[in-house]
């Protein structure tokens, strides 16, 4: 049987694209990371901070590409810079309250129900082992850090939520992407206008230190700029369902961080947690694999 080898089909070679989408998920969990160490200490306001992740991130796409592509266009739209923006500025409110892990876990949740709804409107079936590998991952999250101690504040949920939706909707544009680094460039160059109407009307008393500056250039050059076009280039080879499942071995990831870089305990229930949720994400890859060695 001929192994079908289109964009869109199931049968693609997961080595072609895993290390590529392991460095991005790091990356996600990066950002949650960065921006709690920027914000838990008051180092630097939401609005500074999103302005210079973004900004930094332009600057160094913007070298990238023409070092890389010095003859290739901007490319990206504005529907593209406007979810990065929200996505991004959200992010920022939402972790001046929610932990790392709980706030990666109300991130990607929403970006998992998202891309799985909008597949599912776009006409990708819904394979069960993928569908089961989703569910049983996200029983995983759930028991990781639902229900806990102290419930997260809602207000700041709500605003995850909203995150996390917008960046499922950047992940789904990327599925077009013929150039994801110019894509990717070209989103970020747009957003820049948005961050700073945002950053004068909405901006209250700024506070900037350099501690702050260093995690947001984090943010924006290695987590941001580098892991977002890499994402992309990760996205358009794999389903919304694949891609949304991937995701949820953030949560899992930014709670271990949490862990080392910010003093949170580690329990048998995370160890657990995080097993369940890796067992998950391998259970909707199976059908992957196996019809790629058709």
């Amino acid at each position: 049987m001929k192994k079908d080898t289109t964009p869109s089909s199931a049968g693609i070679d997961f080595a072609s694209w895993g290390f590529l989408a392991a460095i991005s998920l790091l990356a996600f969990a990066a950002n949650s990371i960065f921006c709690r160490l920027a914000l838990m200490g008051g180092d630097i306001d939401p609005e500074s901070f999103t302005a210079i992740r973004l900004f930094s991130g332009t600057l160094f796409l913007l070298c990238l590409i023409r070092l890389r592509q010095p003859t290739t266009a901007l490319g990206g739209s504005w529907k593209g810079g406007l979810s990065l923006f929200f996505y991004a500025y959200l992010f920022s409110l939402a972790y001046l309250k929610l932990g790392a892990g709980a706030g990666a876990l109300i991130l990607f949740g929403a970006v998992q129900i998202t891309m799985f709804v909008f597949g599912w409107f776009r006409g990708e079936s819904l394979r069960l082992q993928v569908v089961l590998g989703m569910l049983v991952a996200f029983i995983g999250l759930l028991a990781l850090l639902l229900p806990s101690d102290d419930a997260p504040p809602l207000i700041s949920a709500l605003v995850m939520m909203a995150s996390g939706i917008a960046w499922g909707v950047y992940s789904l544009i990327g599925k077009g992407s013929e150039n994801p680094l110019a894509d990717t460039t070209g989103n970020f160059v747009r957003s820049l206008p948005l961050m700073l109407a945002a950053w004068i009307l909405l901006s209250g008393e700024t506070h900037i230190t350099s501690a702050g500056v260093m995690y947001s250039l984090g943010s924006g050059v290695l987590a941001s700029g580098a892991g977002y076009s890499i994402w992309y280039a990760v996205v358009k080879r794999i389903s919304a369902q694949q891609a949304a499942t991937l995701q949820l071995s953030v949560p899992v990831l930014a709670s271990l961080g949490g862990v080392v870089l910010l003093s949170e305990p580690m329990t048998w229930r995370m160890l657990l947690s995080s097993a369940i949720v890796i067992g998950g994400i391998a259970v909707a890859l199976i059908p992957l694999r196996q019809l790629g060695n058709r």
